[in-house]
């Protein structure tokens, strides 16, 4: 799933939160909109899952800070 975090205020250490990441979805992807405090994630988890995944990351959000993206697959690739 895709998902974009506000993060408001709050700094992210990117280099942490794709850690926690990594640790459970190897394939995930995080990075940090250039233009808006936004985070960026795609990782095969829940939202809920996701929010402690950064916790551990040391970015701790509410859960109305996390909103998970529609799907974006045409299914063309077969995956």
């Amino acid at each position: 799933m895709e998902f974009k975090v506000e993060l408001g205020v709050r700094v992210a250490n990117l280099g942490a939160v794709r850690e926690a990441l990594c640790a459970v979805d190897p394939a995930a992807l995080a990075d940090l909109d250039p233009l808006n405090p936004v985070l960026r994630v795609s990782a095969n988890l829940s939202s809920g899952e996701l929010q402690d995944l950064l916790a551990r990351g040391g970015v701790d959000v509410a859960p109305g800070a996390i909103r998970p993206l529609p799907s974006n697959c045409c299914g063309g690739c077969g995956g």
